[in-house]
C-alpha cells in the first residue's frame, strides 16, 4: 500500500509559506508556514508537519488496538488517542524527540490486566511506532519495565480504561 501527499513552498523559510494536498481531500490546499510551525501555537491558520505527524501516529495506535480487541473478542465503545509530538532544536537542526499518547478507552467487560496485554501489543504493532526502521521505545514516569501505564474506573457496568505512554525515537 502507497499514500501520497504534496506540499508546494514558496518564499524564504521565515517569509515563506506553502500549502499541503492529498488526494483523500482532508487536506485541499491547505496553508503551513514558519510562523505556523514555530509561532502560533494556536494553529488555526493552517498546519504543521508535528500536527499531521501526531494525527497520524493517534489514528494508527487507535486502529491497531482495536484490531488487537477485535482479536480478543472485545469491541469498544470509544477509544479516544490524543498525541503530543515534541519537536526540539538540536545540532542546529530541529528534530521530533518524543510522541506521547494518551488513550481514553471504554470497552465493555474487559479486566485491566486483558486491556494492558493487548494495549502493549497494539503498541508493539502500531507502524508508527517506529521511523526508518529504528523502533520506538516507551518512557513512562511510573512504569519501568516499558509496559503501559494504565488506570481503571467503573462507570455502571463499563470498565473506563487510561492509558498513558511516550514514544521516543532515537537517531542512532
Amino acid at each position: 500500500m502507497q499514500r501520497t501527499a504534496s506540499a508546494v513552498w514558496n518564499g524564504s523559510i521565515r517569509e515563506g509559506r506553502g500549502t499541503l494536498t492529498a488526494p483523500s481531500g482532508v487536506l485541499q490546499d491547505t496553508p503551513y508556514s514558519f510562523k505556523m510551525r514555530f509561532e502560533d501555537e494556536e494553529g488555526r491558520s493552517g498546519t504543521n508537519p508535528e500536527e499531521l505527524i501526531a494525527a497520524a501516529h493517534a489514528g494508527c495506535f487507535s486502529m491497531a488496538l482495536s484490531g488487537q480487541l477485535g482479536k480478543a473478542n472485545f469491541t469498544p465503545e470509544a477509544l479516544n488517542t490524543s498525541a503530543t509530538v515534541t519537536l526540539e532544536q538540536n545540532d542546529g537542526g530541529f528534530a521530533i524527540t518524543k510522541v506521547h499518547l494518551v488513550l481514553e478507552a471504554t470497552i465493555p467487560g474487559i479486566s485491566e490486566a486483558q486491556f494492558q496485554e493487548l494495549a502493549a501489543a497494539a503498541k508493539a504493532g502500531s507502524k508508527h511506532s517506529s521511523t526508518n526502521g529504528r523502533q520506538a521505545k516507551a518512557s513512562t514516569s511510573s512504569v519501568t519495565d516499558a509496559t503501559p501505564a494504565i488506570s481503571s474506573s467503573v462507570a455502571g457496568s463499563r470498565e473506563r480504561m487510561r492509558l498513558a505512554t511516550g514514544m521516543l525515537w532515537r537517531n542512532e
